[in-house]
């Protein structure tokens, strides 16, 4: 039997409602590895975390993030000594191998349900960023890169809610063009922020649900998790 905890950052003014999102996801996972005893958690949602952790052995840590950041690489490990856990923490979620793939089909679709032409089109990645660590920009722009090389579309920009270049500036003047957002959860950012910038910026595409609600995400965490799984097994 092989234990897992997926851990997002979840929303701190309204922790409740991305906790039960990441309850819904660990039981999707479940679905996939029935062997496994997979529980979701927040850090943002006092007691999360801890709850999930009870009465598992050894799990297997996936921090459900973009990047491998300032909670992933900081706080998360924090929080886990301090509940005694003994535990062996993977890449985040952002970093499967699976991503790219993941995003250019999600931006593919997106397209065509829009009737939009991909070689007239542009398309645009929003992004966290952060003004503590550069990974969020690191791993956006890099994945901007792969996109532009694979897919067909006019161009592929990025912008960001907390550092440069901002969303609303990457927004501005794209012509025909469609967003898709970088975000595991559709919690304030995705729900406010993005839209927000959006409108402020006169863009006037679609705006294609966050990446990490696609209905492929649990296959690829079921997928990683058996990957580390094999590798301590051997």
């Amino acid at each position: 039997m092989h234990n897992a905890v997926i851990v997002a950052h979840g929303s701190p003014g309204t922790p409740q409602p991305q906790d039960a999102a990441m309850a819904v996801l660990a039981a999707s996972v479940s679905d996939v590895l029935p062997n496994w005893t997979i529980r979701g958690a927040t850090l943002a949602s006092p007691g999360s975390l801890e709850s999930a952790l009870h009465g598992v052995d050894s799990p297997l840590i996936y921090p459900f993030f973009m990047s491998q950041g300032y909670f992933t690489s900081d706080i998360l490990p924090r929080r886990l000594s301090s509940a005694g856990c003994n535990y062996l923490q993977l890449p985040p979620f952002g970093a499967d191998p699976a991503i790219p793939a993941l995003v250019a089909e999600a931006a593919m679709t997106g397209a065509r349900t829009a009737n939009l032409i991909p070689e007239e089109t542009s398309l645009l990645l929003a992004a966290h960023g952060s003004e503590v660590s550069p990974a969020s920009r690191i791993a956006t722009l890099a994945l901007v890169e792969q996109l532009l090389a694979a897919l067909p579309f006019k161009a592929v920009v990025a912008g960001f809610i907390e550092e440069p270049p901002y969303l609303g500036e990457s927004a501005r003047d794209l012509g025909r063009a469609l967003c898709l957002p970088l975000f595991t959860l559709t919690a304030s950012h995705v729900l406010d922020d993005v839209p927000d910038a959006m409108l402020r910026a006169g863009f006037t595409g679609p705006i294609l649900p966050a990446i990490g609600s696609h209905l492929a995400v649990p296959r690829v965490i079921a997928a990683g998790l058996e990957r580390y799984a094999t590798r301590i097994a051997a």
